[in-house]
Formats: structure tokens, sequence, C-alpha cells
């Protein structure tokens, strides 16, 4: 069994930053593709930014130049800063990782999520 644990999410005013962190744990072999998602109320939950196991990033077109997705292997943990925060950017954001586990199994894990509020 795998547990992703998200941290950092709060009540931020417009245009400040904030940076959410995810660690993985339990039976963990390797962390393939790792990202964070977010899902506003009403709406569709959403990508937001992924890295590889290499490093390979890719981000919502919403997020470009805003927000830096990153990781730490060692520590199996996945960090996502978000500067210039908006309103708009107000979610629960969800950690969620493709892991390979100690029993060979390739399996998908989200984490219980953490809200983001941007409001003045």
């Amino acid at each position: 069994q795998v547990q992703l644990l998200e941290s950092g999410g709060g009540l931020v005013q417009p245009g400040g930053s904030l940076r959410l962190s995810c660690a993985a744990s339990g039976s963990i072999f390797t962390l393939n593709y790792m990202g964070w998602y977010r899902q506003a109320p009403g709406k569709e939950r959403e990508l937001v930014a992924a890295i590889t196991s290499g490093g390979s990033t890719n981000y919502a077109d919403s997020v470009k130049g805003r927000f830096t997705i990153s990781r730490d292997n060692a520590k199996n943990t996945v960090h996502l800063q978000m500067n210039s925060l908006k309103p708009e950017d107000t979610a629960v954001y969800y950690c969620n990782a493709d892991v390979l586990t100690r029993s060979r199994s390739l399996d998908n894990y989200w984490g219980q999520g953490t809200q983001v509020t941007v409001s003045s």
C-alpha cells in the first residue's frame, strides 16, 4: 500500500505565493510519473502540472510561467511552487503518482487533497 500526503495549502491574497508538497510513503519500489491536479467547485478535475522520473515537466496553459513543479527522488516528494496566484486558482489540489510497488505492481495513487483559496 502507498500513501500520498499533501501539505502547504491555505488562504492567500491574489498575487501571493504558496508551495505545495506531497510525500509518498509505503511499499514503494520506484515513483514514476507524479503530478498535481485541481478541482474547483462545480468543475471537473484538471491536470495542473506533471513531472516524470527523469525530470521532464508539462503544465496547464493557465499556470505556465507562474507554477513550477519539482521532485526529490531521494525523499519521494513532489512540490508545486505557485506564484502570482489568482482567484481562479482556488481549488482543492490533489497529488497523483504512478508507483511501482515492491511487489512489482504498477498502480496509480491519489492524495486526499489540500485546499488552496486565493481571495482578498
